[in-house]
């Protein structure tokens, strides 16, 4: 029987997502301390995942259910910015 590893990877945030190709494509980043110590942490390319659109589009639901629940779940709050941005969706899905 052959054994399958899992890989995690970890990454601090998506620095840029970019559709290349056909393709889009996400390029994760780590936060990389100053090397003196006195400076803010460096974002640095990590990884990046490419997916076909269509991939992204259900990786994208799964988000959104995934924050519904946070927001039901108290773990992640609402802000006015957000709440602003989900109007003006709100709107221009209404057009």
């Amino acid at each position: 029987m052959e054994e399958t590893k899992n890989k995690e990877i970890y990454a601090d945030g998506i620095g840029q997502i970019h559709f290349v190709g056909g393709m889009v494509r996400f390029d994760f980043i780590t936060l990389q301390p100053d090397p003196k110590g006195k400076g803010e942490p460096t974002p640095v390319y990590n990884e990046r995942i490419i997916m076909p659109p269509q991939g992204f589009l259900s990786a994208f639901n799964s988000m959104q259910q995934l924050i519904d629940k946070l927001l039901e779940a108290g773990v992640l709050k609402r802000t006015a910015a957000a709440d602003t941005i989900d109007a003006k969706a709100d709107k221009k899905d209404k057009k």
